[in-house]
């Protein structure tokens, strides 16, 4: 072996010592590439060794050739290993990092710890149910003048519901005139007459507003409106209307109401329905049987004075309405003792009597499962 060969093995022991050292102290993916290319890219020390080849004698390639290439060969077996080290430090770091203690429950998505207040959830029931039978949504202001929630439904002047003990009324206009908070759904009822032709289907759910306040009463409360127009609507109609809700919205087979005399300025005849019930049970309702009798709306045929405020002429149209307490018929359902509770914002009762957000209430798949 000539004195050039050796010389040029001792410069490739070297060479591949230093590049190992340097592959062995990369920290990183990014300072081990840099090695790589500084060893085995286009311009790198073992391949400017490879390229020198093609001046060598054939006895000088022979000896070198072989000693060039497995120095190739062995760094890149180091890189490969580095890397591979790199790597499982990187998923060994990254595993540490983001460590989750099993112990600990799994914390549900908001679509499953969200709720769905039970006033929501009443209302969406009462849609569904008066959507099968054909009557339509309607909606109005919260804030009325006193034609509509008093003057157009036939209260007469000094009836005790205009006192201020009773209704919030807003300071007076520039006219005299003051707007009250509506102390009932009804006005909604003038609204559709003056706006559609009979014959009219329609519920009214929405918030009223009473001075009132005890575990029965809120000052703000929900209330569900019910109003048929048609030239031979009638009380046997009114009547399989009112069953049909009630069966449905307690999900009973049957019940048995009992209608009684009673008076409403906006009807004639007006009537009071009572729902057969058993309250054998502490805390409990059962609807549809037992021996007990529970009041639950209000119902008669539309006043002739109320279809000639609605413009209609009371000669050629008739229809019936009725009124109930969409808190209280959710009390009814569900057992909540309290009405103030609805709008206590406690996260802890909404979570208890809450319904998951996306179980919507339907006939076919069941209102409150």
């Amino acid at each position: 072996m000539s004195k050039a060969v050796t010389e040029q093995m001792t410069d490739l022991k070297t060479l591949e010592t230093t590049l190992l050292a340097e592959i062995a102290a990369a920290g990183d993916e990014a300072s081990l590439e840099a090695v790589r290319v500084a060893a085995l890219g286009k311009k790198g020390s073992v391949s400017e060794r490879l390229k020198m080849l093609g001046s060598m004698s054939p006895d000088e390639r022979q000896v070198m050739g072989p000693a060039i290439n497995g120095l190739k060969n062995r760094v890149g077996e180091a890189l490969a290993a580095r890397k591979a080290e790199l790597r499982d430090a990187a998923i060994a770091a990254r595993l540490a990092a983001e460590a989750v203690d099993v112990t600990l429950p799994v914390r549900q998505s908001p679509a499953e710890r969200g709720r769905i207040h039970p006033i929501s959830q009443v209302i969406d029931e009462i849609a569904a149910i008066f959507g099968d039978l054909g009557f339509a949504i309607a909606e109005g202001p919260d804030i009325e003048t006193d034609h509509y929630n008093f003057t157009a439904l036939n209260f007469p002047e000094g009836h005790p519901a205009r006192e201020m003990h009773d209704t919030f009324f807003f300071p007076p206009d520039a006219n005299g005139e003051r707007k009250v908070l509506r102390t009932h759904t009804s006005p909604v009822q003038i609204r559709t007459m003056e706006a559609q032709k009979p014959p009219i289907r329609i519920v009214i759910p929405g918030k009223t507003y009473r001075q009132d306040s005890d575990a029965t009463h809120s000052p703000m409360f929900h209330q569900l409106e019910g109003l048929v127009i048609d030239r031979t609507a009638n009380v046997a109609n009114m009547k399989w209307v009112l069953e049909e809700f009630c069966k449905a919205f307690f999900e009973v087979p049957s019940v048995n109401m009992r209608f009684r005399p009673s008076y409403f300025p906006f009807t004639e005849p007006s009537l009071e329905v009572d729902i057969q019930c058993d309250r054998s049970r502490p805390g409990e309702v059962r609807f549809g049987e037992g021996n007990d009798w529970m009041e639950i709306l209000g119902c008669g045929m539309v006043h002739p004075n109320v279809l000639r405020y609605g413009g209609l002429d009371p000669d050629e149209y008739q229809g019936f309405a009725w009124g109930m307490g969409i808190d209280r018929i959710a009390t009814l359902k569900y057992g909540m003792p309290d009405l103030r509770d609805y709008f206590n914002a406690d996260i802890r009762w909404l979570q208890h009597y809450g319904f998951r957000p996306l179980d919507m209430p339907t006939l076919f798949g069941g209102l409150s499962t």
